[in-house]
């Protein structure tokens, strides 16, 4: 029986593996090489595996999970690619991404902590307090009868997409472009459950807390803890949302409950949401402060160090596309294609899009879909003939209704935020 095919996840593992299991599931071994997985680090190997392990106190410490090592890297998720950092983390391939809706088994991971053991979404509670009239606790059945029910289509992407492209490069999970998803997020709005609590005259930010631990495995500390100015938390399209694509949230997507705060930093969608308390200052809680979703205020020379006074925090995401037609790298038969992507914008909508396949020498308009509802992506798609045979690349633009589109290169940050530089993929005519 011929070996596996290696996953990065075997490579993770390769060096060693006592430490891989340390960073995926945040508990070492001990010294007798059982017993690992206990407490957290059991519920995280069990939400990969999307089931219970009867088992678990004679599993071998260092020895990678067969199920994991046949790359599936999630039960559940599909075609998903682990990104060899702390913790866990896992982005889609851009051929993957081609659906309206992005597919459960196709939206990307991002943690910054362990999830939860218990993810029971009727023992489940929420609370609102902080500069607050009511201070209420509710359970996921209260905000289903109390407030209106509302599903849309809403884009998270991650502040760091794209970070693996900057040079010199930028520390943080190596994103190339699939830290982005557009799925059909079920819940109540923000701004209604906010309103039933009453907002007091002095409140100018709202702090976001969640179920997951510290990688430390202090429960003194957060993992992430952010949150948004009022006047954002109050938009309409800002939901508590416990459904995903007309079933449940996806344990490694926030269930049974999460915040989804499209056209800002995925970071502002707090996971595994337990509380929302409103605040007279702005938010000062893990990853709101220092460096972190934070850009400098003015351009700085690559691999310039920078004054954590002279960043500010990141707002609405910039304007951006995907080419999800062809897979990057295909090899043509004949000399025309069909493209397709999507385009979307944090504040506004995409109001054009082209394509180029002569490095960007000429561009060509491609046709581009109306949003769904804001802050839903846009679908767009073109024809190209090629006029030879050859090696070409492919090039994507998107333009926004106030006439700013996308760039060829952007300008390096610290941090490697917000790049939303040309999509490009590369093909070959025969």
């Amino acid at each position: 029986m011929s070996d596996p095919k290696p996953t990065p996840l075997t490579d993770f593992y390769a060096d060693n593996p006592l430490e891989a299991e340390a960073h995926l599931f945040g508990r070492k071994a001990h010294a007798d090489r059982r017993g690992f997985l206990r407490g957290a680090g059991l519920a995280a190997f069990g939400a990969a595996l999307g089931a219970a392990v009867p088992f678990h106190r004679n599993f071998p410490a260092g020895l990678i999970p067969h199920a994991l090592a046949q790359g599936s890297v999630v039960a559940g998720k599909d075609g998903l690619i682990i990104l060899n950092d702390r913790p866990f983390n896992a982005e889609t391939p851009a051929h993957l991404l081609d659906d309206p809706i992005t597919p459960i088994a196709r939206h990307f991971i991002r943690n910054n902590g362990l999830p939860p053991e218990d993810m029971s979404a009727r023992d489940w509670r929420l609370r609102i307090d902080g500069l607050v009239d009511r201070p209420m606790t509710l359970s996921i059945d209260d905000l289903k009868r109390d407030f209106e029910t509302v599903t849309e289509r809403l884009v998270i992407e991650c502040g760091g997409n794209g970070r693996a492209f900057f040079e010199p490069g930028a520390s943080g999970n190596q994103w190339t472009v699939g830290a982005v998803a557009c799925a059909e997020w079920t819940g109540v709005r923000l701004a209604d459950v906010l309103k039933a609590a009453g907002v007091k005259d002095d409140v100018i930010y709202t702090a976001h807390e969640g179920a997951d631990s510290h990688l430390s495995g202090d429960p003194s500390k957060m993992p992430l803890s952010r949150g948004v100015p009022i006047e954002k938390a109050m938009d309409p399209h800002n939901l508590i949302a416990f459904g995903m694509n007309g079933g449940d949230i996806h344990p490694m997507n926030g269930a049974p409950l999460r915040l989804v705060v499209p056209g800002w930093p995925g970071s502002c969608s707090q996971k595994w949401l337990t509380r929302i308390w409103l605040r007279d200052q702005v938010h000062d809680g893990a990853k709101m402060t220092g460096t972190s979703y934070r850009m400098p205020r003015f351009p700085v020379a690559p691999g310039t160090e920078v004054p954590e006074s002279d960043f500010e925090i990141i707002e609405a995401m910039p304007v951006k596309s995907l080419i999800t037609h062809p897979v990057d790298g295909m090899a043509l038969s004949r000399p025309a294609l069909d493209v397709r992507g999507h385009a979307w914008v944090g504040e506004g909508k995409v109001a054009q899009m082209h394509i180029s396949h002569d490095f960007g020498a000429t561009w060509q308009e491609a046709e581009l879909d109306e949003p769904a509802n804001p802050f839903a992506w846009q679908q767009w798609r073109g024809h190209i003939s090629f006029p030879e045979p050859g090696y070409y690349e492919i090039w994507a633009k998107a333009t926004d209704d106030r006439g700013i589109s996308q760039p060829f290169s952007i300008g390096w940050n610290p941090k490697g935020y917000l790049n939303n530089f040309y999509h490009r993929i590369a093909v070959t005519v025969a």
